[in-house]
């Protein structure tokens, strides 16, 4: 058989003074060694530019180097976002990801994830909303022995198994925002049905103008699927009411972006005549005009933790790490918001019709 030139675990060996079995307890960072056994074979493998075999060494410890993303969301640039997370919290290490999509609403979901788990012989798995949502998924992950945390918009399961965000009291937040500038008249553009993150949202939301006394008329609050263009038809909506609303808060930046696009068809100004919030910080609301005032999901430190979480213990890193596992939205703002003008159409009614 040609040798291919590259250095191999019998040349660090030999050039060592050591057994095959040792380098190899060295490579897996093996406690049953002295330190200066240790300390001559990684100089060795230093000096060589010995590079192990993640798939040899799978094979040797019954398991890949493997962390998986699991996820069923609409949204790419979220995906994107918890991808950069994991990332750079694998730089480094000798673990590589590996992602999967799944259809939540399958019947065979479940069966799908064990099969995508069972047969990658995964290390680990970070499961993004709404998949983390379901109790059934993590169960399965702990019954054939996977590492897993569930990434949600509240705490889902133990702090080693999870990473949250405080989607209802930062969304609170910025409904208070747009009631202090003077809006009344607040649309509401939900997310999808079945997602946590929907659902704390329009608490948070429901929460604002109950605390502030504004009645909410369930013809002001329009469901989307965090998309564009459910962003786009949910804003055609609340924009046909009479009056409209001055002021609107939707679910994500992308349906956002929708609500802008829709505004600006009917010759709206923004903010001047309509104010718009979203949720998310994601590119899209520095690029959209004017730049979006957002509340700040730190999805990407969210993933970072969680793939931390997941290679504890290994690769070098300590068996405890400390990562936090509350990670906190804040309002970020920017020109899209503005106080309402007043206009006789706008102070004639009052969102009190309709108060289901």
């Amino acid at each position: 058989m040609q040798k291919t030139g590259q250095p191999t675990i019998n040349d660090v060996a030999r050039l060592a003074g050591v057994s095959k079995k040792t380098v190899s307890r060295v490579i897996n960072r093996s406690p049953l060694l002295n330190g200066d056994t240790r300390k001559r074979v990684e100089d060795v493998i230093g000096e060589i530019g010995y590079i192990p075999n993640p798939q040899a060494r799978g094979l040797a410890l019954r398991r890949n180097f493997l962390i998986g993303l699991v996820h069923d969301n609409p949204n790419a640039q979220t995906v994107m976002n918890v991808q950069q997370g994991m990332l750079e919290a694998l730089r480094g290490s000798e673990f590589e990801m590996v992602v999967r999509p799944l259809d939540r609403g399958s019947a065979t979901m479940l069966q799908d994830l064990r099969h995508f788990l069972e047969r990658q012989r995964l290390f680990g798995v970070l499961l993004m909303p709404p998949i983390s949502e379901n109790d059934s998924v993590a169960a399965l992950c702990d019954s054939i022995g996977c590492r897993y945390v569930r990434m949600g918009s509240v705490a889902l399961d133990d702090t080693d198994h999870m990473v949250a965000s405080n989607d209802r009291e930062a969304v609170c937040a910025a409904t208070d925002y747009l009631i202090a500038q003077g809006h009344r008249r607040i649309g509401l553009v939900g997310g999808p049905h079945g997602f946590r993150s929907a659902r704390e949202r329009r608490l948070g939301f429901e929460d604002a103008m109950a605390n502030a006394g504004i009645p909410l008329p369930r013809s002001m609050i329009a469901d989307g699927n965090y998309t564009f263009d459910s962003g786009l038809v949910a804003a055609e909506r609340l924009l046909d009411l009479t009056p409209r609303p001055t002021a609107i808060f939707s679910s994500n930046d992308e349906m956002a972006a929708g609500v802008i696009h829709a505004a600006r068809q009917r010759g709206l100004d923004i903010p001047r005549d309509l104010s718009i919030i979203g949720f998310d910080d994601t590119p899209i609301a520095a690029h959209v005009w004017p730049p979006l005032t957002t509340v700040r999901w730190p999805m990407t430190s969210m993933a970072r933790s969680a793939a931390l979480k997941l290679i504890a213990g290994e690769d070098g890193m300590p068996a405890e790490v400390e990562e936090p596992s509350l990670f906190l939205s804040t309002l970020i703002r920017r020109a899209s918001v503005a106080p309402p003008q007043a206009s006789p159409a706008a102070t004639a009614a009052t969102p009190s019709d309709d108060p289901s």
